[in-house]
């Protein structure tokens, strides 16, 4: 695949490209380089950042008591079948 430079210094990423990493207008790419290769990364800070800190965790104290609770770890952080 290729793509050319256009006279203000943009580029259309192939069709396929973006169907394949879901990039959608407004999507934001790390641009970064590699030597002599461009790398786009698809940002850290996309829906799951904006996401983060907006769901409560009902019955837990904490994070670290819910994850235990999920990875079936009793309060000491052991396995609970032992």
């Amino acid at each position: 695949m290729e793509a050319t430079v256009a006279e203000r210094g943009q580029i259309t990423l192939p069709k396929a490209v973006r169907d394949a990493l879901g990039l959608s207008k407004g999507t934001i790419l790390k641009v970064e380089l590699e030597g002599s290769r461009i790398v786009l990364r698809k940002s850290v800070d996309d829906a799951v950042s904006r996401a983060r800190g907006r769901f409560k965790l009902d019955g837990f104290e904490s994070t670290d008591a819910a994850m235990r609770a999920v990875r079936g770890q009793g309060v000491d952080g052991g396995d609970a079948d032992r």
